[in-house]
């Protein structure tokens, strides 16, 4: 919010003057207001744990993240260049194999890659789109420093609370929303009907069906589903709520079959399909690879996207962004060790306690090692683990990651946060102002996680600089 020298960065000049006329006191009764109010909307998120998984609220922050105009396009460019050479990767990997061929990216880390389907080989997308919903990690460092710390292709969550927090701020400073340009993300879920809709197959001259499939109540995102299909105005769905005739994917409704053209699922891939990947899966779709597979019904994302957010991929992107697009990468890549490398794991292992150790396939925060904030014996405990299994490892140094003002126990207090702005794909790609900023609560933490105790705060661009 401010310079080194303590004056107010011009993005924030209006809610600093705001600021100066509420009183401590006032902001504490908003807080707790905004608190009263998610918890009336049932804004939760699961932690799972031995016990099964713990509905929570999720913990929100009232100070926003505010961003200028120009710092807004530079993030806008380098994620729409990411998730471009990103889909022409996915493309590339399951047609000609082109980048591989070049030797630019090592077959191993494709081929053998756990989330690699072969069965996807050869099958044509529409619009050759695979990631249709990308969520892109961001730590800022510095003025014009922004480094991506992961690129979340899979079945990225996190949007709901985007637009939630947004309807909290402006119940709760109407004055601020009045007094300056604040560009809207509210129109998310038109946005992304319409790239779904735009990714149908084009048999159909209909206005195309568009359900949301998700694992049910008990997954950690299951508010999200049921807002979204709700925001869109589409089917929520589960598997068994849908089959597969004639090739073609069905609804089951109370008037009878409904041919569904495009799935957004948030199911992984394992368990879309009982007949072709896990036979034990009752998430899924009995024969849907085959109506994937013939062009009848289009999935987002894709199956298979998720070699290309395998966090060892992640340090082949800008090579993929120079090969695929002729361009350099507008967004910085965090210098990463392979643990698979004998010499890089040896240099790792000499300086764990100032690295961040993660599992290729990890999510959430969970089974990683923060070198500064361990102890010697987690240390070792954590490279007996690793020596198990290197292949499954990376490493990286611990970032000054930028802070915001946080609202902690009645005081405004720097905490670290990071940025997941969302990317949409259909037949052009674009990013929805702002996007997901994650807080650390507790001093000192690198940890934003949500599923860690982080919090989330409202992200605002302004239109002008």
């Amino acid at each position: 919010m401010r310079e080194p020298d303590g004056t107010v960065r011009p993005a924030y000049a209006d809610f600093a003057e705001l600021l100066d006329d509420l009183s401590i006191e006032s902001l504490v009764t908003k807080q707790a207001a905004a608190e009263e109010l998610f918890r009336r909307l049932g804004i939760t998120f699961a932690v799972y744990g031995e016990g099964g998984s713990t509905e929570r609220l999720i913990p929100f922050d009232l100070m926003p993240r505010i961003l200028g105009g120009a710092e807004w396009e530079l993030v806008q460019r380098g994620c729409i260049q990411r998730v471009k050479a990103i889909n022409v990767f996915l493309y590339d990997i399951y047609h000609d194999q082109e980048i591989i061929k070049a030797g630019l990216v090592p077959p191993e880390f494709v081929l053998l890659n756990p989330a690699y389907r072969p069965e996807m080989h050869g099958v044509e997308p529409p619009n050759r789109v695979y990631a249709h919903i990308a969520g892109i990690d961001l730590v800022r460092t510095g003025e014009r420093d922004f480094f991506v710390l992961e690129d979340n292709v899979r079945t990225p969550s996190g949007v709901s609370y985007v637009l939630e927090n947004r309807e909290i701020m402006m119940r709760l400073f109407p004055d601020a929303f009045a007094g300056q340009s604040i560009m809207p993300v509210g129109n998310y879920p038109e946005r992304l009907l319409e790239n779904l809709r735009a990714v149908a197959p084009s048999d159909d001259d209909d206005a195309p069906v568009v359900v949301l499939l998700t694992p049910g109540r008990y997954n950690s995102a299951y508010f999200e589903h049921v807002f979204l299909a709700e925001q869109m105005g589409i089917e929520l769905v589960e598997g068994g709520d849908l089959f597969v005739r004639d090739g073609y994917v069905w609804m089951r409704t109370t008037e009878g079959p409904v041919k569904v053209d495009v799935i957004y699922r948030r199911v992984d891939d394992a368990f879309m399909d009982p007949l072709a990947f896990n036979p034990q899966s009752a998430l899924g779709i009995p024969g849907l690879l085959s109506a994937v597979r013939s062009g009848r019904v289009a999935l987002a994302n894709a199956l298979g996207t998720g070699v290309a957010d395998d966090k060892a991929m992640y340090c082949y992107v800008p090579r993929m962004i120079e090969f695929y697009l002729g361009e350099h990468a507008i967004l910085n890549n965090v210098l990463t060790y392979m643990l698979r490398d004998l010499k890089q794991r040896q240099h790792v292992f000499n300086n764990l306690h100032n690295l961040v150790v993660k599992e290729v396939q990890g999510s959430g925060g969970y089974g990683m090692l923060i070198g500064p904030a361990s102890t010697t014996e987690e240390r070792e405990a954590y490279k007996l683990k690793v020596m198990q299994n290197p292949d499954n490892y990376i490493a990286q140094p611990t970032l000054a990651l930028s802070t915001a003002p946080t609202l902690i126990d009645g005081e405004i207090v720097p905490r670290h946060v990071d940025l997941r702005p969302f990317v949409l794909s259909g037949k052009e790609t674009s990013v929805i102002p702002g996007g997901l900023t994650r807080v650390a609560l507790v001093k000192d933490s690198l940890v934003v996680n949500s599923s860690q105790g982080g919090g989330t705060k409202d992200t605002w661009v302004l239109e002008r600089s």
